[in-house]
């Protein structure tokens, strides 16, 4: 069966879908969602289970700064539609939000689930449509949309069509980045997806793995090359992670791409200078174990302590056999081998995806004339802290006044 031809198809229920939704209702054009999940907005439902992050409260050029090479592509975006207009559209939908400690932007009832519902009773109230379990699969030879549902295959003649499909992260929540090749078959470049905002895999010892696996390293500095990051790590099964560890994740991913593998080193007392520790380390131990030495003298918690004979055992040494200041300058430089890149399924978000050399400034395919595109299918990455939600709806917006300014040139 085939829809009416002057229906304009959005494709992906994700913040950035329903947000073009939102600004082609509100320029007079009733649009259709499709997405293949059973319900609307899957993985901005599990980005609000620790607390919805949705934007930031720093100054917008240290803000657009996050965004590294991609800040010129989005800077136009960002700053139409920007962390104060994203706070004052959550206001407007009865989600009052505050600014936190860090800096950071939530709700205040902290989740995502009462924002999302009052989105989208005011996008039914506005004459948008959801069709949902209807999963995308290209275009076929009269240029109709396809879709698999549940009761056989659909296609759908679009006026303009907006894909917003997201990244490859999360597989199960419905971005499993197969659009990617549907596209590469038109002729669009797509920069390969990679994990963003990942964990690391490490060669760790039996026994530290089985002792310390999910205990956190807090109040630590990370450090890669020339950027350093304070804040939380979690030793896992199989290596590292925490957001400290993903502020840091595109250099320490494009080291491995260069070289296989890359040094992370860690602070674990990153409060006190070289000489205050020394000083800490040089007390008389007595009868004292090394590990309960540290614990009392160097206040390190038991996984840290694990972390510091681990390296030595990787340098093919012992703590004990250290002079003071070299155990001072490995408490505060603790070396992490890092053999690889969690696997994009687990990542928080996504690098890669659709070259903006493919995007004219109405984020419209080159290629495809009256196809739009938004959100994380986009070639940028950025750290959490809310800067991945708020690229996200912003970019929505734009396609959406970008494809209401093709359906009225």
């Amino acid at each position: 069966m085939s829809s009416p031809p002057n229906n304009v198809a959005v494709i992906g229920a994700g913040p950035a879908g329903l947000m073009v939704a939102e600004v082609l209702a509100q320029g007079g054009i009733k649009a259709t969602v499709y997405d293949a999940m059973p319900s609307a907005g899957r993985k901005f439902l599990m980005a609000g289970r620790g607390g919805l992050n949705l934007t930031h409260s720093e100054p917008l050029p240290q803000f657009l700064a996050r965004y590294r090479e991609a800040m010129p592509h989005l800077k136009t975006a960002i700053e139409a539609f920007s962390p104060q207009a994203l706070r004052d559209w959550s206001d407007a939908l009865g989600q009052q939000t505050f600014v936190g400690s860090s800096g950071r932007v939530f709700p205040k009832a902290f989740k995502a689930s009462p924002l999302l519902r009052a989105w989208l009773r005011r996008l039914d109230a506005m004459g948008v449509k959801l069709s949902l379990r209807h999963r995308w699969s290209g275009w076929d030879e009269q240029g109709r949309l396809r879709f698999q549902t549940p009761d056989g295959a659909v296609t759908v003649e679009a006026a303009a069509t907006v894909l917003a499909l997201g990244g490859a992260s999360w597989p199960r929540l419905g971005s499993d980045g197969a659009w990617a090749e549907i596209l590469a078959a038109k002729g669009v470049q797509i920069s390969p997806l990679r994990p963003a905002n990942s964990g690391f895999t490490v060669a760790w010892s039996d026994i530290f793995r089985d002792r310390f696996e999910g205990q956190p390293l807090k109040g630590v500095v990370l450090t890669s090359g020339a950027h350093s990051v304070r804040g939380e790590a979690v030793v896992t099964r199989t290596g590292i992670e925490g957001g400290a560890v993903y502020a840091l994740s595109a250099e320490l991913r494009e080291a491995i791409d260069r070289s296989g593998r890359a040094t992370l080193h860690i602070a674990l007392r990153p409060d006190l200078d070289m000489k205050d520790l020394i000083a800490k380390v040089s007390v008389p131990k007595g009868k004292q174990s090394l590990s309960n030495f540290l614990r009392k003298a160097g206040s390190l918690p038991p996984v840290a302590i694990g972390l510091l004979q681990e390296a030595a055992r990787a340098s093919g040494t012992s703590l004990a056999s250290m002079s003071q200041p070299d155990l001072a300058r490995l408490i505060n430089a603790v070396p992490i081998e890092l053999t690889g890149t969690a696997p994009i399924g687990r990542a928080i978000s996504t690098a890669g995806g659709i070259a903006f050399s493919e995007l004219d400034g109405d984020f419209m395919l080159r290629r495809l004339p009256g196809v739009f595109a938004a959100g994380e299918m986009l070639d940028w990455e950025a750290p959490t802290g809310g800067y991945l939600l708020q690229a996200s709806f912003a970019t929505g917006a734009a396609a959406g006044r970008g494809a209401l300014k093709w359906l009225n040139p």
